[in-house]
C-alpha cells in the first residue's frame, strides 16, 4: 500500500502566483501617456528598463529585507567614543544605489537636464515607490535641498559634485576624506512645537561674523530628525532670544574631520516606513553654516518642503498603484463561488473604483511635476504657478488621505493573505499614513491652500479660467467648479472652517479636468460622476459603489494588463 509522506498536506491550488517579471512602466497606460504629454518622451527607454528591473524577484525581495531588518543605532564605540553610527541591512543600500543610479535625487538639476526632466524624474520616482517607500525619504530630501543650496554659491560649489553624483557611497566619512556622494536630511520639528515651528527653541551662536554664510554653534534638540545618517541636514534655529528662525546647513562632520556634535538619542519606533531611520537628536555646540538671510529660515526651508510635498503626492500615488496591480492580479487568479474574483460583478466594481482613483492620482502628480518645471522659467504662464503653489498642497492633502482607504480596500481583496506580513499588502497599508503626516499634516495643507489662494489670486483666476473651458462640456464638473469658487470667496471664518472640503473639491476638480482632457471618455465620466456628479449620493466614501451603467471591466483592463 502506498502511503503519503508524513506531514504532507493537500496540493496547493487556487492561490495567485507572485506578480513578477513584467514592465511596470509599459503596463501603466496613464503614466506612459502623461510622460509623453509632459515632454519627457526621451526618458521612456530608461523607464522601460527600470520598469522591468523593479519587478524581478530578487529586486522585490529587497523591500522585504530592508523592512524586516530595520536600522540599528550604536551611540558609542567599544572604547567609549561617541560615534552615532547607524547600521542598515545591505538591502537598504542596494535600494539607494538603484534610486541614485536612475538620478532620482537630482535629475532635473543635472547640467545635462533636458526639458521635461521634472516629469521624467517623477515617473521614475513613482516606479521605485511601488517597490519600497522608506528608501525614498533621503532621496527626496536630497532632491529638495538642491534648489535651496544653489542659492548659496560658495557652499554649493563645494557640494555640487557629491550632491549630483549618481553613485551611492555608503561610507560614514567626511566629504573631505574622499566620500564620493552625499545625502541631505531635514530637521524642523521640536517636541514642544510640531508643525508650529515658531515654537522652536534651538539656539545658534555666531562663531565669527554673523549672518548669511557665517559659522555658528547650535544648541538644542530636534524631535523628528529625518535620516540621521545623512551627510548633512538643513535645520531651523534662533539667533536671538526674540529673533526669527534662521536656516542652517549642519554637516555630519566638521571641517577639521571630527564628527559633528549632533547626538542621536534614539531611533523612532514607527508604524511604517521602517526601513528608514528617523530619530531624536541633541545639538551640543553642533557646527552649522547659515543659509539664506538671518530671520528668514522658514521661507528658506519651505522651498525645500514644497518639493518634498510633491514627492509625498507621488509616493502615495505609488502605493495606490502597487496595491491596485496586486489586487487586480490576485482577483484574476483567485476563484470563489465558481468564478474568478475579477469576473464577479461586485469585485469588478471595487477594482474599477480603485483604478479610477489611481489613474486620477497619476495624471495629477505628473501635471504637478510639469508645473514645477514650467513655473520656474521666465515668463511662465500664471496657471503654472497656480498648479504649483495652490494645487500642490491640496493634492498633498487629498491624495495622501485617499491612500489610507485605498490600501485598506486593496488589502481586503487579498483577504487573509493580505493581512499577513509575508505578502506586500500589510506593508503598503502601514506605509500609507506617513505622507499625510510628514511635510505638513492635513490641516496645515488645507490652510496653506487658502493662504496661497489669497496671495496668488491672479494665478488662481488664470487656472480656473483654463479649467472652465473643459468643465463646460461636463455639467457635473462645471457645477463643482462653480461651488469651489463660491467657497473660496466666502467670508474668512467660513473658509477656514471649510478648508478641508475646499482642498478636497479643488483636487477633485483638478483631477476631473485632467481626466476629461486626457483619459478615455468612460474613465473620465465614471470619475466625474462618482466624485462630483449625481452619483455621489450613491457612492459615498466606500470603494466599489460605482453605478452599474459604467463598464467596470473595461476600466480594470485599462488599469493593468501585461
Amino acid at each position: 500500500m502506498n502511503h503519503a509522506p508524513l506531514f504532507e498536506t493537500h496540493e496547493v491550488t487556487n492561490q495567485s502566483p507572485p506578480l513578477v517579471d513584467y514592465d511596470a512602466f509599459a503596463a501603466d497606460r496613464a503614466l506612459v501617456a502623461a510622460l509623453e504629454r509632459e515632454g519627457a518622451h526621451w526618458h521612456a527607454e530608461a523607464l522601460h528598463r527600470d520598469g522591468r528591473a523593479l519587478t524581478q524577484p530578487d529586486v522585490l525581495a529587497l523591500a522585504d529585507l530592508a523592512n524586516r531588518h530595520t536600522p540599528e543605532l550604536s551611540t558609542h564605540s567599544a572604547r567609549g567614543e561617541r560615534i552615532d553610527a547607524i547600521e542598515f541591512h545591505p538591502a537598504w543600500h542596494e535600494l539607494l544605489r538603484r534610486l541614485r543610479q536612475e538620478g532620482l535625487h537630482a535629475l532635473p538639476f543635472e547640467p545635462s537636464a533636458r526639458a521635461g526632466s521634472m516629469a521624467a524624474r517623477a515617473a521614475g520616482y513613482f516606479l521605485h515607490g511601488q517597490l519600497e517607500s522608506g528608501s525614498l525619504c533621503p532621496v527626496t530630501m536630497t532632491f529638495a535641498s538642491i534648489p535651496v543650496l544653489r542659492n548659496e554659491p560658495a557652499l554649493y560649489e563645494r557640494l555640487a559634485a557629491p550632491l549630483l553624483s549618481r553613485e551611492h557611497d555608503s561610507r560614514d566619512i567626511a566629504l573631505e576624506a574622499g566620500k564620493r556622494s552625499m545625502l541631505i536630511g531635514m530637521g524642523m520639528t521640536e517636541k514642544q512645537g510640531g508643525s508650529d515651528v515658531r515654537g522652536n527653541r534651538t539656539r545658534a551662536h555666531a562663531l565669527g561674523t554673523p549672518g548669511r554664510g557665517g559659522d555658528y554653534r547650535l544648541i538644542g534638540h530636534k524631535w523628528f530628525f529625518s535620516a540621521p545618517q545623512c551627510d548633512a541636514h538643513l535645520v531651523l534655529a534662533r539667533t536671538a532670544d526674540e529673533g526669527g528662525l534662521s536656516c542652517f546647513y549642519v554637516p555630519r562632520f566638521v571641517p577639521d574631520g571630527r564628527k559633528n556634535a549632533v547626538h542621536v538619542q534614539r531611533l523612532k519606533d514607527k508604524l511604517g516606513n521602517r526601513s528608514n531611520a528617523s530619530s531624536e537628536v541633541e545639538f551640543l555646540d553642533a557646527y552649522g553654516v547659515m543659509i539664506g538671510d538671518e530671520g528668514r529660515g522658514v521661507p528658506t526651508i519651505i522651498e525645500m518642503a514644497n518639493y518634498t510635498r510633491l514627492d509625498c503626492v507621488i509616493g502615495s500615488a505609488a502605493l495606490m498603484r502597487a496595491a491596485l496591480v496586486e489586487a487586480i492580479h490576485h482577483a484574476r487568479h483567485r476563484s470563489a463561488f465558481g468564478a474568478h474574483l475579477a469576473d464577479q460583478p461586485l469585485m469588478r466594481n471595487v477594482l474599477a473604483d480603485l483604478a479610477l482613483e489611481s489613474e486620477a492620482a497619476t495624471v495629477l502628480f505628473m501635471r504637478l511635476a510639469g508645473a514645477f518645471e514650467q513655473s520656474a522659467s521666465a515668463g511662465a504662464a500664471l496657471r503654472e504657478r497656480a498648479w504649483r503653489r495652490i494645487v500642490t498642497p491640496a493634492a498633498k492633502f487629498w491624495v495622501c488621505k485617499r491612500a489610507l482607504e485605498f490600501t485598506g480596500e486593496a488589502m481586503e481583496v487579498w483577504g487573509g493573505n493580505g493581512y499577513v506580513e509575508t505578502g506586500p499588502m500589510a506593508r503598503f497599508y502601514r506605509e500609507a499614513p506617513v505622507n499625510s503626516i510628514w511635510e505638513g499634516s492635513g490641516n496645515v495643507m488645507c490652510l496653506d491652500v487658502l493662504r496661497a489662494f489669497e496671495r496668488e489670486q491672479d494665478a488662481a483666476h488664470a487656472l480656473f479660467d483654463d479649467w472652465r473651458d473643459t468643465a463646460s462640456a461636463h455639467p457635473a464638473l462645471g457645477a463643482a467648479l462653480q461651488t469651489l469658487l463660491t467657497s473660496l470667496t466666502s467670508d474668512p471664518a467660513s473658509r477656514e472652517a471649510s478648508a478641508r472640503r475646499i482642498a478636497q473639491q479643488l483636487t477633485l476638480c483638478a483631477q476631473g479636468v485632467l481626466l476629461a482632457r486626457h483619459a478615455p471618455d468612460e474613465v473620465a465620466q465614471a470619475f466625474i460622476e462618482s466624485r462630483l456628479g449625481d452619483a455621489r449620493g450613491e457612492t459615498g466614501r466606500v470603494y466599489g459603489t460605482l453605478p452599474a451603467r459604467f463598464d467596470h471591466a473595461a476600466i480594470v483592463r485599462r488599469a493593468f494588463e501585461f
